[in-house]
């Protein structure tokens, strides 16, 4: 007979989590996705799930298998100059593609979401909110909704998403052997116009 109530924390406990979230990521996306409904699937406690993720930016980013937090990295481009956030985002974006571990991640994730309807859905909700849209909030001057902000957002993420497969799915040679400065200069003032023009 098994213990009745919560699973307790330990080693199987995070990857519990872990499986419960692809289920659920997978079957409602990533806006319908509750970090509450992802605990009751795994049969652990909420605070558990905030314990080994932080919230559900890099619960999704442990499950798509991505080699960074995006809440950081998004802090890091939108604390600096509001004039440099294009430039700032490509160099950021880039730092992290370009890393062995990250190339490798980037090229699954993106031939996931070419071929399977849901890992479409939730990068493209994942990168509206938790990405891209998150960046326009923040730079938004008085904190008031952003016009158009679904659209600016997917305009932006095209450049990246376009670029990064170009670079490493590909494999363009000149886009490949472009440095990050050169790359940055060239595509930020477009990312630049759609997130803080």
């Amino acid at each position: 007979m098994s213990p009745r109530g919560r699973r307790p924390g330990g080693v199987d406990t995070r990857a519990a989590i872990l499986d419960a979230a692809r289920t659920e990521f997978a079957d409602a996306g990533y806006d319908a996705t509750s970090l509450r409904g992802i605990a009751r699937r795994a049969e652990v406690d909420p605070a558990l799930v905030h314990h080994y993720f932080g919230g559900k930016p890099q619960l999704f980013a442990a499950v798509m298998d991505i080699p960074a937090d995006p809440a950081l990295l998004i802090s890091r481009i939108v604390d600096g100059p509001r004039d440099q956030v294009g430039e700032a985002l490509v160099r950021t974006f880039l730092a992290v593609w370009d890393a062995p571990e990250g190339r490798e991640r980037f090229q699954a994730l993106i031939r996931s979401a070419l071929t399977h309807a849901d890992a479409t859905r939730m990068l493209r909700e994942f990168l509206t909110r938790e990405i891209f849209g998150r960046v326009l909030r923040h730079l938004s001057a008085d904190g008031s909704a952003v016009p158009d902000l679904e659209l600016r957002a997917g305009l932006a993420a095209s450049q990246m998403v376009g670029l990064a497969v170009m670079r490493y799915i590909v494999e363009f040679p000149a886009v490949v052997d472009a440095s990050h400065d050169d790359l940055a200069r060239l595509v930020g003032p477009a990312i630049q116009r759609y997130l803080a023009p």
